[in-house]
């Protein structure tokens, strides 16, 4: 196996024999194969779509495949094997569209090569041999280092933005605008030879491609359960029975509420789930009672201590521990063997998970923080940040988001945050908001000090602030004196980057280590055009931004 698409990858260069995130080689290898696959459904969808044919089935299984193989979502081989079987008829489906709309348009069909003559081993050995010829040590075999890089740039940005349409359509927002510019990416990596600068054009439009469908997640999220208002959450135990809820999927996380509301059962929300707690309609369930542990990597020594049941709507999933093996759920697209795996349609078995657990016997001492400061929120707060900013009331603000992870050197944020001067203001999103969110900011001219925007899906909130925020005081965004000093992990926030650089937004600190799939040229070409800058250290990236 080869895979450098996190940025815990092994050494910083690549994990080889088994992945830091917990994949092994046969999954690793699956989901290659996966990607081959639905690279050859967009070849055929992409020329259909230009003949006027489209499918549905087709379009949402593109984003389930490439959500399938972010990481820390789906560690199933048998899962996986599924999966490739399904891609294998929805590409035959895909060039009988294509080959019906040429037939009706009086159109020559093109002979297509690579992925579009994919047919599936019978097997799973006959699967493996065949991903052992794919995948990303091939590509670097076959283009060269840089090249290969920046197709996996695209790649992933296509992932992240993948997982962020999969949430929208299960709320019913679907584009077929945004779905056709998925199958035009994916098609152009099926291509036998590439221009640099083509592929860096291309990786831009990835950006472009994933502010369209974040706007779209905005509107399905907020069209769904109202738009976030700041909401206390309480951080402490609420004695009584209780489940745990991590990931992103809020139609996931209404449905549990549904279904326990009578059941004196209380709801916490974990992880990058956080945020849920500011939706009016999640919120008007008084069992939704808090917000319990903090990032995705410290579950497996926060999940053994939860006396409830736990339930992974999405990434991250870990390894479970036999401690709590038999009260973990998942449901979506996360799998992990041996996990039982449930549907939004019935979580029986997590509710009686839970109500055979003790749950908390004792009250926690009473601790709240504050989440909900969205795109409403943040848009109504702008003709008071302007005047604070012109008075020279308000000095800087400071975007510290991103996703937390394992990797030594995470603190910097902790350090970052709690060295930002008083006259300046904090945003914050996703889960490296747990490095500081439950320290205490205090205010600045009645106003919070630290405002969490929301889940790593709502960074189209932060983008519409900034770009309002420029409105009113009539500067480029690049001339606010605002800041963003961004954490990276997994394959979402490169689609969130590179949403950040196709809108031109430059003076980027990025840490805590750089990605292993862009070589020293293409840094050389972020820091040139776009003063993209690895972080230092807090005080020095501090003085820099304020001096």
């Amino acid at each position: 196996m080869f895979c450098y698409q996190c940025e815990q990858t092994k050494g910083g260069t690549g994990c080889t024999t088994q992945g830091v995130c917990g994949k092994d080689p046969t999954t690793a290898t699956l989901q290659d194969l996966l990607i081959y696959a639905t690279e050859g459904i967009a070849q055929y969808a992409h020329r259909a779509r230009k003949l006027g044919a489209t499918d549905r089935d087709v379009n949402l299984f593109t984003v389930e495949a490439l959500f399938s193989t972010i990481t820390n979502v789906n560690f199933d081989p048998e899962r996986l094997q599924g999966l490739l079987c399904r891609a294998a008829d929805l590409k035959a489906r895909a060039q009988k569209i294509y080959l019906d709309a040429c037939r009706k348009q009086g159109v020559q069909p093109e002979t297509l090569s690579g992925p579009a003559n994919w047919t599936p081993a019978p097997d799973i050995d006959g699967l493996l041999a065949q991903g052992k010829k794919i995948g990303i040590i091939h590509r670097h075999e076959q283009f060269g280092d840089e090249k290969a890089d920046l197709m996996d740039l695209i790649l992933f940005g296509l992932k992240g933005a993948a997982a962020y349409a999969d949430h929208a359509a299960i709320l019913g927002k679907e584009d077929d605008r945004l779905y056709a510019r998925f199958h035009e990416l994916l098609d152009y990596l099926t291509r036998d030879r590439f221009d640099t600068q083509e592929l860096l054009n291309n990786a831009l439009a990835v950006g472009e491609l994933n502010l369209g469908v974040t706007e779209l997640l905005d509107r399905a999220n907020t069209s769904a359960y109202g738009d976030p208002v700041p909401t206390r959450v309480r951080v402490t135990p609420v004695r009584g029975k209780a489940i745990c809820v991590s990931g992103h999927d809020l139609r996931d996380l209404a449905a549990l509420l549904e279904q326990t509301k009578d059941k004196n059962i209380n709801i916490y929300t974990h992880g990058e789930m956080l945020p849920a707690h500011g939706y009016p309609k999640l919120k008007a369930y008084k069992h939704l009672v808090g917000n319990y542990g903090s990032a995705w990597q410290n579950q497996q020594k926060e999940f053994p201590l939860f006396p409830g049941a736990i339930l992974m709507t999405t990434n991250c999933i870990q390894r479970p521990q036999e401690s709590y093996k038999d009260r973990i759920f998942t449901s979506g697209l996360v799998a992990w063997p041996g996990v039982r795996h449930v549907t939004r349609d019935d979580f029986s078995p997590v509710i009686e998970a839970a109500l055979a657990q003790p749950g908390f016997v004792t009250e926690g001492v009473e601790h709240y923080i504050t989440v909900g400061f969205g795109r409403n929120t943040l848009l109504s707060k702008v003709d008071e940040i302007t005047e604070l900013i012109q008075s020279q009331r308000l000095r800087h603000i400071f975007l510290i988001g991103g996703c937390d992870g394992a990797k030594p050197g995470r603190n910097y944020y902790t350090q970052f945050a709690q060295l930002v001067p008083d006259d300046c203001l904090i945003l914050t999103l996703a889960c490296g908001k747990y490095r500081f969110n439950k320290l205490e900011f205090g205010t600045i001219e009645n106003l919070p000090r630290l405002w969490d925007v929301g889940q790593c899906n709502d960074s189209y909130s932060a983008i519409q602030f900034i770009v309002a925020l420029s409105k009113a005081l009539g500067v480029n965004p690049n001339e606010l004196p605002l800041s963003l000093i961004l954490s990276w992990y997994e394959q979402k926030a490169v689609a969130v980057l590179l949403t950040l650089l196709y809108l031109g937004i430059k003076n980027i600190r990025l840490g805590p280590s750089l990605p292993a799939f862009l070589t020293p040229g293409i840094v050389q070409i972020l820091v040139d055009k776009f003063n993209f800058t690895p972080i230092s250290t807090p005080a020095e990236d501090l003085k820099a931004i304020l001096d």
